[in-house]
């Protein structure tokens, strides 16, 4: 949700194998023709995976697929896609744009099929297999892991779902399901759910020679987000299955949907703030970054890596192609230590992953002396000092675990490293300067769509789940919001009080959604960015972690009188356990602001401006933020009656129910 993942959608089509073969590699090269119209820079190689149900098959169908390719010519190409449209077998907003885009572009298709037959040669294409069904040890395994690196031309892996056990890559775009012998039961479909979801990790291309390690275009309107930055499944359109898949997807909390046209919605500014004093000569106030030194980086922690000497991970012991002969699904778990793993594994694992050859990693921990430090360093990996816990079916003793899955678990793990480190050498953080933006430039109309998907827990929806909603009244300033139950049940506990506020603050009363993807393609987005300055002492007295990565909280309650403009950052936070412990940074950057408001200092000199943070807002205001909101604001906090009188008008298909405890 937060956009470190692939989007991912599911194409479900009555087409035959060989059918979804060719959709595959049409959707896959189209994919890699948006890519550089749309400026990506470097080598973008979107991989194909054909995932079978047996070793045998998965041979045959590499087979037919190098066939398929081999005899491909125009005339054959114009049919099948013209056989597609009329079949309309799919509703595919990703295939049916494609097919456009080769259809458009019928004067050039024989140096498109020359292309096709060039990229999907024989010898880009890899089985991972051998008869015997294990991985190929040496050149396989090396190949496979290098996907993305730009010498490896390979576009296509054929393989059994046994191949996850050992393979992870970014730049898989596309994976299909061999419909023969392919099994439909629990543990088949929870095979399937794991690798689509190490499927989705993200890759960070590079466009305009910039990476990014989070999805930019959620919002676009050009379709960029779709195939740049999405994972398709084609697999097949039976019902009994894909309510098996669906729900397989949902108890891995892995959010899919059909893949289907879903047009952003436009959000607008209401007409009637552009006329307020307010809007045209207002500002937004953020606090200026200074550069970091690189002596700063002296720790894991500095990366926003929580690393503790107990690892704790679990198995993926559902990709053993065994799994397809069991009716019962492996639920039950249970948490074993391994007590074979050791220094050996972290050593094992940095010499099979590029990024840990020290010249590379030099670059992101500027003060490591050696990789001796790194790996047996206290303030880095401690390997001498680690224990592995592993969550494993019930049934599992600690020698079932072999060693190919200690390593894998390892280099899984740094990977995960890999990214904090990329992301968190950050050269620039917080200081106590604010600066004011225009509102007026800032709050602008702006595009989002609704997420339509089908298979997330959304923490059983009782937060998470997104709608549109139509908002009259004049202190929210757009014309309507897409959010969250949680973020609309702050909307309507803050509503509930602005006739005791517009009683203090005589000029304006305003609540500003500062949505992310207001500017998310722009330098923009940067600048109105909260960063976590001072002495990093939380409010229970305790030194927290420096976290650089700055972030936008998602609301600002605007509040001016005839004195000054008081400015209040609202965050509201819907997770739980691990992850909710993880965003406390920035509720201590938010309550480190209201603490220390005498040592801000304003960049063009004001005077009258106040700025404030609030604890996170939670499910049923569990931390009784709108009461405090009330006390910072000056204005006597009053229970709102219990018949509470919603003056919003919400989207007809949206149900907004009040519970009796509110």
């Amino acid at each position: 949700f937060d956009g470190y993942s692939k989007q991912v959608k599911r194409i479900e089509t009555s087409a035959s194998d060989q059918d979804k073969m060719l959709n595959a590699v049409l959707l896959s090269q189209f994919r890699k023709y948006c890519a550089y119209a749309e400026g990506v820079t470097g080598t973008f190689k979107p991989v194909i995976m054909f995932k079978s149900a047996k070793v045998a098959i998965s041979l045959e169908a590499n087979k037919v697929f190098n066939e398929l390719i081999q005899n491909l010519n125009v005339t054959d190409l114009l049919a099948f896609i013209k056989r597609q449209q009329v079949l309309d077998s799919n509703d595919s907003s990703a295939l049916k744009l494609a097919y456009n885009y080769y259809l458009k572009n019928e004067d050039d298709l024989a140096k498109i099929v020359r292309e096709i037959k060039q990229d999907f040669d024989p010898r880009n294409v890899l089985n991972a297999n051998d008869t015997s069904g294990n991985m190929l040890e040496k050149g396989q395994y090396e190949a496979l892991n290098t996907l993305e690196s730009p010498n490896n031309l390979y576009r296509v892996v054929f393989a059994v779902a046994k191949l996850t056990e050992g393979w992870d890559v970014l730049n898989l775009y596309d994976i299909v399901r061999i419909e023969q012998e392919a099994a439909t039961n629990k543990n088949a479909t929870m095979v399937e759910a794991q690798l689509i979801g190490r499927g989705a990790r993200y890759y960070p291309f590079e466009l305009d020679g910039v990476k990014s390690y989070q999805r930019r275009f959620d919002n676009d309107t050009s379709n960029k987000q779709l195939f740049l930055e999405t994972l398709h499944y084609h697999t097949m359109n039976e019902p009994q299955y894909l309510k098996q898949l669906v729900g397989s997807l949902k108890q891995m909390d892995l959010p899919t949907g059909q893949d289907k046209k879903n047009p952003p919605i436009e959000i607008k500014v209401k007409p009637a703030f552009k006329k307020t004093e307010t809007y045209k000569t207002g500002k937004i106030y953020y606090n200026e970054a200074e550069d970091v030194a690189d002596d700063w980086f002296d720790s894991i922690q500095k990366y926003g890596i929580t690393h503790k000497t107990d690892i704790q991970r679990s198995l993926n012991y559902g990709t053993r192609e065994v799994s397809y002969q069991a009716t019962v699904a492996l639920t039950e778990t249970k948490q074993i230590h391994v007590d074979r793993f050791d220094d050996r594994y972290i050593k094992k694992a940095i010499h099979r992953l590029e990024f840990y050859q020290f010249d590379n990693l030099k670059k992101y921990l500027p003060l490591l002396e050696s990789m001796k430090e790194f790996i047996y360093g206290e303030n880095w990996l401690n390997a001498s000092k680690l224990k592995l816990f592993l969550t494993v079916p019930k049934e599992y003793k600690s020698t079932d675990i072999t060693a190919d899955e200690i390593l894998k678990v390892t280099i899984d793990l740094l990977k995960e490293y890999e990214v904090k480190f990329k992301s968190g050498y950050v050269k620039k953080r917080g200081t106590n300067r604010f600066v004011g933006y225009p509102i007026s430039e800032y709050l602008t109309n702006y595009n989002k769509r609704v997420p339509e998907y089908d298979t997330a827990n959304l923490l059983n929806e009782a937060t998470q789940k997104v709608a549109v909603y139509d908002i009259a009244e004049d202190f929210y300033v757009y014309d309507r919001a897409i959010v969250n139950k949680l973020e609309f049940d702050l909307i309507t506990r803050i509503q509930a009080h602005v006739n005791e506020l517009k009683a203090k603050y005589n000029k304006a009363v305003y609540l500003f959604r500062m949505d992310e993807n207001m500017h998310r393609e722009s330098a923009k987005s940067e600048k109105l960015k909260l960063h976590q300055y001072g002495s990093r002492i939380n409010r229970a007295g305790e030194i927290v972690d420096m976290h650089l990565q700055g972030f936008q909280p998602d609301f600002i309650l605007f509040l001016e009188d005839s004195d000054f403009c008081f400015q209040i950052f609202i965050e509201p936070k819907g997770m739980s356990g691990d992850r909710f412990v993880s965003e406390l940074w920035k509720q201590d950057l938010l309550l480190y602001m209201t603490d220390h408001q005498a040592e801000m200092e304003f960049e063009d000199g004001v005077d009258n401006v106040k700025i404030s943070g609030l604890k996170f807002f939670t499910a049923k205001d569990g931390q009784n933020t709108i009461p405090e909101l009330m006390a910072m604001s000056g204005v006597t906090y009053q229970k709102p009656n219990e018949q509470i009188d919603l003056l919003m008008v919400a989207d007809p298909s949206t149900d907004v129910i009040i519970e009796e405890d509110e």
